[in-house]
């Protein structure tokens, strides 16, 4: 995510460091050394007024008063000069040539030599505090020069560039620990922001998922806080919009299963008239033609009657058979045909059905060939099963021809967890603007040919509808020199 709360949380925090960082190193540039030089101010006037008092005090000697200001000035990085009304030196707290050379520049604050010199930082009526720089050596200095009550005059000195060198190393000081200051945050903050961000996170996959109508998504990373309130919110509105989704869909469903009845109902209703009308206008006419020839003895001789009668029943079994097809295909089409899902070998079915029509198989002259092997189990109702291979293999011994042979395959595909089982005949292939058609009821390819062997155009139509009803793929393919039809059954 180029948004990422993590990522903007660990950005604004070091980015915040940095700046703070970088705004501290400006104020200790800019304003570290005036901050110093005023403070400097307070501790010269601070051993100014030591002076003034041991000066008062007639029992200290100026030799004591160095002592006694030894740790002021050292831990002030201090030095003075004490100089006579004579200008004899009375004290000093620094080298021989440091010394000289500060007696040197008193004298010439005292003949107003040096008072050209530098920049006046704070004057009063009995002393300078100066900000100069050494002519000989080219340092600067903070210095603070006057008199003392008993009419001495001093000069107390401090080096500021040492100041400077504190300020270049304080700045050092800063950016190492600004970086290591950002490389710990950029782990602290990590940690915390992941903290933070994670039950987030999870909260908008989670709304993703139940945009996508995925009820089974949970925030699992709980909390009492207010994302832990928000995630326990979710799951109880994921669950409520769960129920609400599944009574809509249901109460969807059934209407929506109740119009395509009633449409279905309304079509089969329109389209049985009329097919039936059709397929049974032929059997009744000769029926009635045959029944009539009979009852006013046209013959006498008895062969003819036995074969009147023959036709008669010959086309009263026909008869009954469309009948119990419809019904069949009514009850398939309608939905009212429970399915029964079960777990059977289905090379058994087919070698028992193929053992059942074996007279059938013999009057053909067909060479029936199975893949017998081992046992396929599928999962699907054993009884409509039986009812779409007994349909394709009939199918198969009627349109039989050359070679006559009929080869009947069972494959398993271990991808896709299916078994194919098909059936081909060699003969004539079907024309292909038919193979869209015969699925529908009645449709007759060779319409000669099917009142020949008695079929009605409604098998391949009870095939389509208990293959659609099991949810599996069926099929036909023309080859050569025959035609395969096939369908699908789940494995697993």
């Amino acid at each position: 995510m180029n948004k990422s709360i993590k990522r903007q949380i660990a950005t604004i925090f070091i980015g915040l460091v940095i700046a703070i960082m970088l705004i501290f190193t400006f104020i200790n540039s800019q304003f570290l050394e005036r901050f110093y030089v005023f403070n400097k101010q307070k501790t010269l006037i601070d051993v100014y007024e030591k002076m003034e008092q041991a000066v008062k005090d007639t029992d200290s000697s100026y030799e004591g008063m160095a002592e006694e200001l030894s740790g002021v000035t050292e831990a002030g990085n201090l030095t003075f000069v004490i100089m006579g009304n004579s200008q004899q030196l009375l004290a000093s707290t620094s080298s021989k040539r440091q010394t000289e050379e500060m007696c040197a520049q008193l004298i010439g604050y005292l003949l107003n030599i040096n008072q050209a010199r530098g920049e006046l930082l704070k004057e009063s009526e009995s002393y300078q505090i100066r900000s100069t720089r050494d002519v000989a050596g080219g340092e600067e200095y903070i210095e603070m020069w006057g008199h003392l009550n008993d009419g001495s005059s001093f000069l107390i000195r401090s080096p500021l560039e040492s100041i400077r060198e504190s300020v270049l190393l304080s700045n050092q000081f800063l950016i190492y620990i600004t970086l290591a200051t950002a490389v710990l945050g950029c782990i602290f903050v990590w940690y915390i922001s992941k903290r933070i961000a994670n039950p987030i996170l999870e909260l908008a996959e989670l709304s993703k998922r139940m945009a996508n109508l995925d009820f089974d998504a949970k925030y699992t990373s709980g909390g009492k806080n207010e994302i832990g309130v928000l995630g326990e919110n979710f799951n109880i509105m994921s669950e409520r919009l769960e129920r609400t989704v599944s009574e809509l869909k249901s109460a969807n469903y059934e209407l929506q299963k109740d119009i395509e009845k009633k449409e279905k109902m309304e079509t089969m209703r329109t389209e049985f008239i009329g097919n039936v009308s059709h397929e049974l206008k032929t059997p009744i006419a000769l029926i009635q033609g045959y029944a009539e020839g009979l009852k006013e003895g046209i013959s006498e001789d008895p062969e003819s009657r036995a074969f009147y009668c023959d036709v008669i029943i010959d086309e009263a079994t026909k008869m009954n058979k469309l009948v119990k097809n419809l019904l069949t295909l009514n009850q398939l089409e309608v939905g009212e045909e429970e399915v029964s899902f079960e777990r059977f070998d289905v090379m058994e079915l087919i070698r028992g059905i193929v053992q059942s029509c074996d007279i059938l198989v013999q009057q053909k002259g067909a060479d029936v060939r199975m893949n017998a092997g081992e046992a396929v189990y599928v999962w699907a109702d054993e009884w409509k099963v039986e009812q779409v291979f007994r349909n394709y293999f009939s199918n198969a011994l009627n349109h039989l021809e050359g070679d006559k042979v009929i080869d009947i395959r069972v494959v398993v595909n271990e991808e896709t967890a299916t078994a194919r089982i098909s059936v081909f005949n060699t003969g004539k292939q079907i024309p292909e603007e038919d193979i869209d058609q015969i699925w529908n009821k009645f449709y007759k390819v060779d319409k000669a040919r099917t009142r020949e062997y008695g079929g009605n155009g409604i098998g391949l139509s009870i095939v389509k509808a208990i293959m659609e009803s099991l949810k599996k793929g069926y099929g036909v393919k023309n080859y050569n020199n025959g035609v395969e039809f096939w369908f699908e059954l789940d494995v697993k």
